[in-house]
């Protein structure tokens, strides 16, 4: 990773901001002769917002549905990554999406306006959510020595420092961020509103936490996290029916040039949603079929989806769903039974409002009864195998994540933080070939950054190689 021109950097972003079919307008005009210190660096700020969208709902984020029993590769590309046949080129992209476009501009956009708290305080929460998001399905990543002038090649930093770094960061983010509001078109996530920016600087605090096993902590920070189900953090498509651009990025990939390579197929999730499978989830108090339909992604194309990928649905990346499931998790194994049954109760009642559905699939079958302690004892309906009722319990909170956080990192993260120590309530999907050595434990880093960062490793340690924070 060397320390390019910042100007480079500026610039794409800046025309990522206006608009992204312009990206390739005028490529070859010199960028220095752009005066950036007279451009806002508000400006800055939607490109950097897109950048961590396309590194958290994209190419990586896909091929972990892959790894989590979620998602099916048919073909090319997916078809061999599902297989476990992947090359350090497919991180590429995401890698610059986030230390280019992410971590190197929002640091240049608050070197130019350091007072701006909320401009500063928006940044930091961005910077944390790529880093901790590139940490978890990483690894060791460079971190602190991203973008030194005095440094070349930053240095490859321990997971566990990274995403300790990483809560002070968010902390100084929520201090400058406290009463900062004011209305910020370029914001495109919240436009300006500090107070959801702190939580969902919160939910982040409570996401890393989950990672480190401090559930205690998890519980603390997700208190003050997202709490609406209108506040999650996701991408919401602008695009228009005759736009080719800005639309679900599931959706593009399959209108586009991989059409027939990935979709649900016959995946675990598929099996948990479906009412005619052996391992479907529903019981007497929950339905699933609206759900089932909703969730299935169609391989062929973009247009034959009409459910959770479909061309305008918004795309999730720190959700309601992942903070209230966390003081579900959190609260049944710091506290009580009772008091993670009241959070998952909280959630199931959202559920059974059909507000997770979208109109295609909202009028079909649903239901989310309110469970009780006597589900989770021995012989209840949730607990047919005799396990300890907290245990029970806490098997369903992560089957819940499991499939509220289809087509995000969640499932992936949950399954590699659970598999060592609490392999009685992990989500029990199989691997992708019987040869494998087990279940994937990381992504492979990215070969442009292998290649010319001379403190990278000498080659990626493989997708089964554990990382810190799980072994």
């Amino acid at each position: 990773m060397k320390n390019l021109n910042k100007y480079i950097f500026l610039l794409s972003i800046c025309m990522i901001s206006f608009s992204c079919q312009s990206l390739v307008d005028d490529i070859n005009d010199d960028p220095n002769s752009i005066p950036t210190e007279d451009i806002p660096a508000s400006l800055f700020l939607t490109g950097a917002q897109l950048a961590n969208v396309s590194f958290q709902v994209g190419h990586l984020t896909r091929i972990s549905g892959l790894y989590s029993g979620q998602l099916f590769g048919f073909a090319s590309v997916y078809g061999d990554v599902y297989r476990y046949n992947i090359s350090t080129a497919e991180s590429n992209s995401s890698w610059s999406n986030l230390y280019i476009g992410v971590i190197t501009n929002t640091r240049l956009i608050m070197e130019s306006a350091p007072n701006d708290r909320l401009l500063v305080g928006i940044c930091q929460v961005l910077e944390a959510h790529a880093l901790g998001s590139a940490a978890a399905i990483w690894g060791d990543v460079p971190y602190s020595q991203v973008n030194q002038a005095d440094v070349e090649d930053p240095a490859f930093e321990g997971q566990v420092s990274v995403l300790n770094n990483i809560q002070g960061l968010l902390d100084t983010a929520i201090g400058n961020l406290s009463g900062s509001s004011r209305p910020l078109s370029e914001d495109i996530h919240y436009g300006g509103d500090a107070d959801k920016w702190i939580a969902l600087a919160n939910s982040l605090k409570a996401r890393n936490y989950m990672l480190l096993k401090d559930y205690a902590a998890a519980f603390d920070a997700a208190q003050n996290g997202i709490l609406s189900p209108d506040d999650s953090f996701r991408y919401v498509p602008a695009g228009t029916e005759t736009t080719t651009d800005d639309k679900n990025q599931f959706w593009t990939t399959l209108n586009g040039a991989r059409g027939g390579d990935i979709g649900s197929g016959d995946s675990y999730l598929t099996q948990l949603l479906d009412p005619a499978s052996a391992v479907y989830r529903g019981n007497a108090k929950t339905d699933e079929t609206a759900r089932s339909g909703y969730s299935y992604v169609v391989e062929t194309d973009g247009i034959s989806n009409l459910g959770i990928i479909e061309q305008f649905e918004p795309q999730n990346m720190v959700s309601y769903a992942e903070n209230i499931l966390t003081l579900a998790e959190a609260g049944a194994r710091i506290n009580s039974v009772d008091d993670g049954l009241a959070y998952l109760n909280t959630y199931r009642e959202w559920l059974n409002t059909g507000a997770s559905l979208n109109a295609s699939f909202d009028t079909l079958a649903y239901s989310y009864e309110a469970y009780e302690v006597a589900d989770f004892e021995g012989g209840g309906m949730e607990n047919t195998d005799g396990i300890a009722t907290d245990r029970a319990l806490l098997r369903e909170i992560v089957e819940e994540r499991y499939v509220s956080g289809f087509l995000t990192w969640m499932p992936f993260n949950d399954h590699r933080r659970l598999r060592k120590n609490d392999s009685d309530i992990v989500v029990p999907f199989p691997v992708n070939d019987a040869s494998a050595s087990g279940h994937v434990e990381r992504l492979p880093y990215a070969s442009d950054e292998l290649v010319a960062n001379s403190n990278a490793p000498e080659e990626d340690p493989g997708l089964f190689f554990k990382t810190e924070v799980n072994r």
